[in-house]
C-alpha cells in the first residue's frame, strides 16, 4: 500500500510516517509538507492508494486541497488527520468527500482501525453526536450533494444518536434495506451524485432519488452527510459496511 502523507509540521510528519509504516512491511509512506508538493507527487505517481491530509498547511487551506483532490482523483480515498476535532470540521470534511477524519490526539490503535475501515470501503469518523449542535441546528446537515428530508422518518440511527455520543446503534442488517438500496448506499458513501449512481446501476435518476430517500428514512437521517456519519458509527460497532453489501444488481 502506498500512502501520501501531507502535513507541514516536521515532527508530526515524521511521527505519522513511522506509525503508518508500522501497519505492515508492504506499506510505503511518502511525506510532503505543502499542498503544492502533494499535487506534484500525485502527478508524478498515480499508484497511491491513500492520502492522509492535515487541514492546516503553510501554503494552502486543507479543505481547498481536499476539494481539489476529490475532483481530480475521485477514486483516491482521502483521510483527514487534524489537530481539530470540532464537529463542524468533521462534518465539513465528510461532506466534501473525505473517507475519514482522525484527530491527532487519537491513539495509534484508533488510527490503524480508521485506516482499516477506509481501505475496506467504509468511512471513519470519531465518536460524536449526530443530533443537535449547541445552536439547535442539525449537526450533520451539510449540503451533501442533494439532500432529501423524508417526512415522518422512523426512529433510526440519526434519532437514536441525538445528543448521545457514540451510543449503541442498530446494525445495517437490521434496517431492512433491499439489495438495490444497499448498492445505492454504497455508492452514496463514495460521494457519487445521483447521475453517476444511476449510470453505474443502470437506473433512472428518478429511481435513484427514490432509493436515496428510502435509505435516508431507514437510517433516520435527512441528508447524505448524516447518512455517511450514521453508517460510520454503525460499522465501528458492528463491522465493515462490506459485511452487509451484496454485489451490485445489474
Amino acid at each position: 500500500m502506498q500512502v501520501l502523507l501531507v502535513d507541514d509540521h516536521p515532527l508530526i510528519l515524521s511521527a505519522l510516517q513511522s506509525v503508518i509504516q508500522g501497519l505492515g512491511d508492504n506499506v510505503v509512506v511518502n511525506g510532503v509538507a505543502t499542498a503544492r508538493a502533494a499535487r506534484e507527487a500525485l502527478q508524478r505517481d498515480g499508484s497511491y492508494d491513500l492520502v492522509l491530509l492535515d487541514l492546516h498547511l503553510g501554503d494552502a487551506n486543507g479543505f481547498d486541497l481536499l476539494a481539489d483532490l476529490r475532483q481530480t482523483y475521485p477514486a483516491l480515498p482521502v483521510v483527514v488527520i487534524s489537530a481539530s476535532d470540532r464537529t463542524s470540521d468533521v462534518i465539513r470534511a465528510i461532506d466534501m468527500g473525505a473517507m475519514g477524519f482522525v484527530p491527532k490526539r487519537a491513539s495509534n490503535e484508533t488510527l490503524f482501525e480508521a485506516l482499516r475501515l477506509v481501505m475496506s470501503g467504509s468511512v471513519y469518523v470519531p465518536p460524536m453526536s449526530m443530533g443537535m449542535d449547541s445552536g439547535g441546528s442539525t449537526a450533520a446537515g451539510g449540503s451533501g450533494g442533494g439532500d432529501y428530508a423524508p417526512a415522518g422518518a422512523p426512529r433510526g440511527v440519526g434519532n437514536a444518536a441525538a445528543g448521545v455520543p457514540y451510543q449503541t446503534q442498530p446494525s445495517l442488517a437490521s434496517l431492512g434495506l433491499t439489495p438495490r438500496q444497499t448498492d445505492v448506499l454504497a455508492l452514496l458513501l463514495q460521494g457519487k451524485p445521483n447521475k453517476l449512481i444511476a449510470r453505474e446501476l443502470n437506473l433512472s435518476v428518478e429511481t435513484v432519488k427514490d432509493h436515496v430517500a428510502a435509505v435516508l428514512r431507514a437510517l433516520g437521517v435527512n441528508s447524505r452527510t448524516q447518512a455517511v456519519l450514521a453508517v460510520s458509527q454503525i460499522t465501528q460497532q458492528h463491522g465493515t459496511f462490506s459485511t452487509w453489501r451484496s454485489p451490485p444488481q445489474r
